[in-house]
């Protein structure tokens, strides 16, 4: 029997690019020292009351427009009433009670690698403040504090996604739209970015039991806990046992890549949602928001259209390049450096990428910057070096940090393309090898190869290809 899973995402990305937390004067930064960006109010000292930072507003309303939501007249917060060693206050400020979240209904159109689209369905994207971080030891456990009261937008998708793929394709480009609004850097590797995953599977209309993931902080992780939570509720399901298919909560474990049962989940938590009362309730007005929607940058899927229409570029490499803003933002200024927009994209795609990978360094740390880039390209273009010799100056640039010249001088690369020095060169190829001239004579053209590769040798590669085959066809034919 064929069953569909249905899966609804929790994703919940810290806004990194503010100075400030959501609710105090704390310096907003990820730092490895712990408990070194706190401030009383995130310590919930008595006495201290929260102070709403209005770039975060912004930011929020900007995000709830993207997602085609409908923002509210009025905005207020509430308590999240629950006690958790990482809640100082024993509650959390956020918004659930429609119509308080920032951003309520909408949705976003999402390409998949082979160009077909599908839509999610935006439940609703709120602004809350985030738990302070907890580290599990041996025999002890620490609270780290820097986190609490960072502010958090945690967007709710509708039950409306049906496979692994397409869930992570959704959260990619979520994660681009952060970066390219320069709201997050939204980088997972320092927890900016965490989700919580509901699967259920059926085999009629109505949904399954649902099962919800806690937390899995990576998109792979997202991706093997679905497709793993899909193959344990089929084969239960298949073995006739629907009712083990519990409404439970389960995490990821990341090196058996399967999913374990934490608790059960029968009814909803009673958190006792109330207003908020030391964030008094204020008006958006609709001057803000046309402010906010006119500051809305390029969006990713818009700079693809670009890179396709203006640049010709093929869907699979604007793909590559916006996934990243810091790798798209790269490629624009290549173009401002005059590179040729395929000869840049195929330089990132084929060269920065695969050492970026290597490093494991952002693009932004990279020594080969679009200036030296251009440098190295035009090199190319002009014939001083081959392509072979590109490539490996490429790579000496990022090896000994230097210019791209002062290489090409110490390591004598530049291309000999003086019409008489190949010339003379090409002759004593050809004198030396009288039998091959004879073989290439009586129809074994592939031999013309042979006398290129003689020519490089003895040029130890620095001989211009072009001018090579030029001369070599002219006498050869003589």
């Amino acid at each position: 029997m064929k069953y569909q899973a249905t899966i609804g995402l929790e994703m919940h990305c810290e806004i990194s690019e503010t100075n400030t937390k959501v609710f105090s004067g704390a310096k907003n930064a990820y730092s490895e020292t712990p408990n070194s960006n706190i401030r009383p109010v995130d310590m919930a000292f008595p006495g201290t009351l929260p102070t709403l930072n209005k770039e975060c507003v912004r930011m929020s309303l900007m995000m709830s427009e993207i997602l085609h939501s409908k923002q509210p007249e009025y905005m207020y917060f509430e308590r999240k009433n629950y006690y958790y060693p990482d809640l100082p206050k024993g509650y959390q400020i956020t918004q659930n009670t429609p119509p308080a979240p920032v951003g309520m209904g909408g949705y976003i159109e999402i390409e998949r690698e082979d160009g077909t689209k599908f839509r999610v369905d935006i439940d609703n994207i709120h602004l809350e403040e985030d738990s302070a971080s907890m580290n599990h030891l041996y025999d002890v456990s620490t609270i780290d504090y820097n986190r609490a009261g960072v502010p958090l937008l945690e967007l709710v998708t509708t039950p409306c996604l049906h496979s692994a793929d397409d869930a992570v394709a959704f959260l990619e480009y979520m994660k681009a739209i952060y970066q390219y609004c320069n709201i997050s850097e939204a980088d997972p590797k320092k927890g900016q970015i965490r989700c919580d995953v509901n699967v259920s599977i059926s085999d009629t209309a109505e949904l399954g039991t649902k099962v919800e993931i806690k937390n899995v902080n990576s998109f792979s992780g997202v991706r093997d806990a679905i497709n793993y939570e899909i193959q344990r509720q089929t084969e239960l399901k298949q073995a006739g046992k629907y009712e083990e298919v519990e409404q439970e909560t389960r995490r990821y474990d990341e090196e058996t890549k399967t999913t374990i049962r934490m608790r059960s989940k029968v009814d909803a938590i009673d958190y006792k949602y109330f207003v908020e009362p030391n964030i008094p309730k204020f008006k958006i007005s609709k001057e803000w928001l046309e402010e906010i929607c006119s500051s809305i940058p390029e969006l990713p899927y818009e700079r693809k259209k670009k890179y396709q229409d203006k640049y010709n570029l093929s869907s699979y490499d604007a793909n590559i390049l916006i996934k990243e803003k810091a790798v798209s933002d790269y490629f624009e200024e290549c173009l401002q450096e005059q590179i040729e927009p395929k000869t840049a994209a195929n330089w990132i795609i084929s060269m920065i990428l695969g050492y970026l990978y290597k490093e494991d360094i952002s693009i932004n740390n990279c020594f080969v910057t679009p200036k030296r880039l251009a440098k190295i390209t035009e090199a190319v273009s002009k014939g001083t070096i081959s392509s072979k010799q590109g490539k490996e100056l490429f790579n000496l640039v990022l090896e000994e940090e230097k210019e791209p010249e002062i290489i090409m001088k110490e390591k004598n690369m530049l291309q000999i393309s003086d019409e008489g020095v190949l010339t003379k060169i090409i002759l004593e190829v050809l004198d030396e090898n009288p039998s091959q001239i004879e073989i290439y004579h009586q129809g074994r053209t592939n031999m013309f190869d042979y006398f290129v590769g003689q020519v490089m040798k003895k040029t130890k590669g620095q001989a211009n290809p072009v001018k090579v085959k030029e001369i070599l066809t002219e006498k050869l034919t003589k």
